[in-house]
């Protein structure tokens, strides 16, 4: 063979592996049961929200007496063992023997909401033996909402396998991101003032220092517009003093009140015994 043949023969078992390689690390996700062209737009939404957990791994530990221990091994759409190749995202060990079983696959995945949980069944599990009429085990995760953790407090909390048919095990955790968007509590009415006290402080605080620094003005002056807004603060006094004015402006006061009129009539009258007669 010649030397540039055995390059080229090296070159494709190179990219043979790399893309072996690559098809291995890509892991399984999430199928929901059905074809995916019946897939709904909020199970895909749903999906796609519970992303942010497919990195992580849950484990916990089940102890019944010295018969019955168990590990569970769970992962959100994702495959526990993805060497194994079995789909299974969440797997029973048996501590003294290290037997595993599947308890749920996520390529037979159903997932539900509410308000503030998420539901993640996995079925098509390994068949029970005695219980169940032998049926496949599936596995029932209710994801409730907990802000500000990501993930926590995954546990077990029943396994129904006394009844005929429909048995399942039923996990909970929390997690934020089974809760619901936080809206904003102000109002378009509280915006709108808000925005409009901030103006009103830009224009002062702006203003006042172009006055002082700029044009050089002291005291009241150094208020921006000082003449326009002493103008009307005039003509709404004015306004004011003619909308709320209860008798008419030429009707004579209740009371003797101190006028220049009456200062001036009474001193004439003071000054009149000191005339010389």
């Amino acid at each position: 063979m010649s030397p540039a043949c055995h390059t080229s023969a090296l070159l494709l078992v190179f990219m043979a592996l790399a893309v072996a390689g690559a098809e291995q690390s890509q892991e399984r996700s999430c199928d929901v049961i059905g074809d995916e062209s019946s897939e709904s737009q909020m199970e895909r939404a749903l999906l796609k929200k519970l992303e942010p957990l497919s990195h992580m791994r849950f484990n916990v530990t089940v102890e019944k007496g010295k018969t019955e221990n168990y590990i569970y091994h769970f992962r959100v759409c994702r495959e526990v063992n993805s060497t194994s190749h079995d789909f299974g995202g969440l797997v029973q060990t048996d501590i003294q023997n290290g037997k595993t079983t599947v308890i749920g696959r996520i390529n037979e995945t159903q997932v539900f909401n509410g308000s503030d949980w998420i539901m993640l069944i996995y079925k098509g599990g390994d068949s029970y033996g005695r219980h169940c009429s032998g049926e496949k085990r599936r596995a029932v995760i209710m994801i409730s909402c907990k802000r500000g953790v990501t993930a926590s407090s995954f546990s077990i909390i029943s396994e129904e396998r006394e009844k005929e048919q429909e048995c399942f095990y039923l996990f909970e955790m929390d997690s934020s991101v089974a809760c619901p968007a936080e809206n904003s509590h102000l109002s378009v009415g509280s915006i709108l003032l808000i925005t409009f006290v901030s103006l009103i402080a830009v224009y002062i605080i702006g203003g006042f220092l172009y006055q002082r620094l700029i044009v050089g003005a002291k005291g009241m002056e150094q208020i921006p517009h000082f003449a326009f807004w002493q103008d009307l603060g005039n003509l709404v006094a004015d306004g004011c003093d003619f909308v709320c004015r209860s008798k008419p402006r030429n009707a004579p006061a209740a009371y003797r009140g101190v006028g220049d009129d009456q200062l001036g009539e009474e001193s004439e009258e003071r000054d009149d015994h000191l005339l010389p007669m």
